[in-house]
């Protein structure tokens, strides 16, 4: 299946297809020069497949988890990058999931003020949502994303059998941005869910939630209108992820918290819940609200004393309000 993104000088094809991470002569120059990022933990398992059949690249690996998106490992891949003669005619790889695909983005967008990147993604919420629309970031003093960049990828490679490796937790935290998309923009998504057979499901479940992103990003590739729909349960979900030390809390677990402080319809609410509870996500963890707050504070989102966030009242609609930075506490 080909999904493409339509941008002004940016446009790119999204490939979903199994074992495309054996197959990459199908889909890449296959002698060009690559500069593949990875973790500790995925490039244990796909590293050698890649660089068995790109023979002019090269891998530098980084720590697993959020702990890779900090200045200290941005500047170790600028490092070797720069030590390895790399140009602006070669192309980075992220081979991994979300947290990869951020640190890979960011690096592609700043060495020598921009070389190409590819997006291999590995895990459901790569797959589903931080690998499409070239939002690229590392974190800053425990907070996420707030040092980054636009940089679309020239290609996104999604091959589902990937997702047969991560262990239930990881698998079903991605899966929360595609309930997400599901909720504001398309319930087809949820009705799947719904029915409680989710492997047969999931590669339905993966390109509708692409499709729904694509549109967004589409119309609003720098996030200055329509597109911060996409941060919906983010900003309540990023201030919880924080408190926690961006380790304990999951990204998705987060997520699915801050958004069902953003429901306002009972019944929207329960189902939501309902979903969560199927994939045995729990909604009621607890967290100091004056400390998640002050995490809030630095939201990207802010706009002097003021917040854009999300709600909800209607499935596949949304609305987007700005609120007083005080006003945020009604919601958590």
């Amino acid at each position: 299946m080909k999904i493409n993104v339509e941008m002004k000088n940016e446009s790119y094809d999204i490939i979903i297809n199994k074992d495309i991470i054996c197959n990459l002569k199908d889909y890449l120059d296959c002698s060009l020069h690559y500069f593949i990022i990875s973790d500790e933990n995925v490039s244990a398992i796909y590293a050698d497949t890649l660089l068995q059949q790109l023979p002019n690249a090269i891998l530098h690996t980084v720590i697993s988890g959020e702990g890779a998106k900090s200045f200290e490992v941005f500047e170790k891949c600028l490092t070797k990058l720069q030590e390895n003669h790399f140009t602006r005619k070669d192309t980075i790889i992220a081979l991994g999931g979300g947290v990869i695909g951020d640190l890979s983005g960011f690096v592609a967008a700043t060495y020598l003020r921009g070389i190409d990147f590819i997006q291999i993604p590995t895990t459901t919420l790569s797959q589903i949502d931080s690998s499409i629309g070239g939002k690229v970031a590392i974190n800053l003093n425990g907070v996420k994303n707030v040092v980054g960049a636009f940089k679309q990828p020239k290609m996104v490679l999604i091959d589902p059998n990937t997702l047969k490796t991560l262990d239930q937790r990881n698998f079903v935290n991605g899966l929360v941005e595609a309930i997400k998309v599901g909720v504001i923009c398309n319930d087809q998504i949820l009705e799947l869910f719904e029915e409680d057979n989710l492997n047969d499901n999931l590669e339905k479940i993966i390109a509708l939630s692409i499709n729904v992103k694509k549109d967004v990003v589409q119309q609003d590739p720098y996030e200055k209108s329509i597109r911060a729909i996409l941060n919906f349960g983010h900003t309540i979900g990023h201030g919880v992820e924080s408190y926690y030390n961006l380790t304990d809390v999951y990204h998705g677990e987060a997520v699915a918290i801050g958004m069902v402080k953003m429901i306002s319809n009972d019944e929207i609410k329960k189902r939501v819940i309902k979903i969560f509870n199927l994939l045995k996500i729990n909604v009621d963890i607890e967290y100091d609200k004056d400390l998640v707050f002050q995490y809030i504070m630095n939201d990207k989102k802010m706009n002097k004393n003021k917040l854009t966030i999300i709600t909800c009242s209607k499935i596949n609609e949304y609305e987007i309000k700005e609120i007083l930075i005080d006003d945020i506490k009604n919601y958590m």
